[in-house]
């Protein structure tokens, strides 16, 4: 734990042990959509769903790496993840990304990964709301995966006709948002 760094968050006002518990239940949110996102992206097949594969694989890949970029500084705070990883999938910030009843529908498959985002989106901003002008390091953090979640909300949302595209798929290189705090 950075003690120093604790107090000063404690000093600005902010519950560190709310702080905490917001970051590990987003945390399993992460880590169960990118195992939810596994199987999601297996089942893209056909000539829809191999449309969708590109763009899904690198949502799951960045949700990987938000788990990533978050457990450092849990533990930075004082917190830990649970031992258990069935606990730790049933604290998830974000309800589970099943697979939805028929999985040859490729609009329920964006559905469920759009659901997904948007609940991701309401969750960071609720970190950068409680963090902005005290908690400098969580709040960078945590509005570094929120540029990466609200990106991933436009692809599933554009993918079933919401609006038009405002960007382009990302070629090459994921998390340009978050890279900066994977070591």
């Amino acid at each position: 734990m950075a003690k120093v760094s604790r107090e000063m968050v404690e000093n600005s006002g902010i519950n560190v042990d709310e702080l905490v518990e917001l970051l590990v239940k987003n945390a399993a949110a992460e880590l169960t959509t990118f195992y939810y996102y596994t199987i999601l992206r297996v089942n893209l097949i056909g000539l829809e769903g191999e449309g969708l594969k590109e763009i899904a694989e690198t949502a799951r890949i960045e949700d990987r790496n938000h788990f990533e970029a978050l457990v450092p500084r849990i533990y930075e705070l004082g917190g830990a993840l649970p031992k258990n990883m069935k606990d730790f999938h049933d604290i998830s910030g974000c309800p589970p990304a099943y697979l939805p009843d028929n999985i040859k529908d490729v609009n329920s498959m964006i559905k469920v990964l759009l659901q997904a985002e948007q609940c991701a989106v309401k969750q960071y901003t609720k970190i950068c709301n409680m963090t902005a002008g005290k908690d400098h390091r969580t709040y960078d953090l945590a509005l570094a995966i929120l540029n990466e979640e609200i990106q991933h909300e436009s692809w599933f949302s554009e993918f079933l006709g919401e609006g038009p595209s405002g960007h382009f798929l990302r070629t090459g290189k994921t998390s340009p948002f978050v890279s900066k705090f994977l070591e």
